[in-house]
């Protein structure tokens, strides 16, 4: 269920930023699309709306929470970096530069 979530934002992310499910996105037109992007999420902003990056980010981190504890420990993301073929080793270093506050635990909001 998380997953399919996760995968459903990564489809609304970049639908949003100019790629076609089908036809993808041309290079030419990249800088655009993120020019407008980037436009439409301080739209956002102002309205008050979630931004897509913000949608993106929590479907990942719920993905990331396989416990449903509310946080990610350095082994659940071990698990997603061999899941995406990421040496497991660089979980370590991600997860130290992650961990601002140094809980042990990735909270939401780092």
């Amino acid at each position: 269920d998380q997953v399919e979530k996760m995968r459903e934002a990564v489809k609304v992310f970049f639908f949003n930023k100019g790629v076609d499910p089908v036809n993808g996105l041309l290079r030419e037109n990249w800088v655009e699309s993120n020019r407008v992007f980037a436009e439409a999420e301080r739209e956002r902003e102002r309205r008050g709306e979630p931004s897509m990056i913000a949608m993106l980010s929590n479907a990942y981190y719920d993905v990331l929470d396989d416990d449903g504890d509310g946080t990610v420990s350095v082994d659940e993301l071990k698990t997603m970096m061999k899941a995406f073929d990421v040496p497991q080793e660089a979980a370590y270093t991600f997860f130290e530069k992650a961990d601002t506050d140094k809980s042990g635990a990735l909270e939401r909001d780092e």
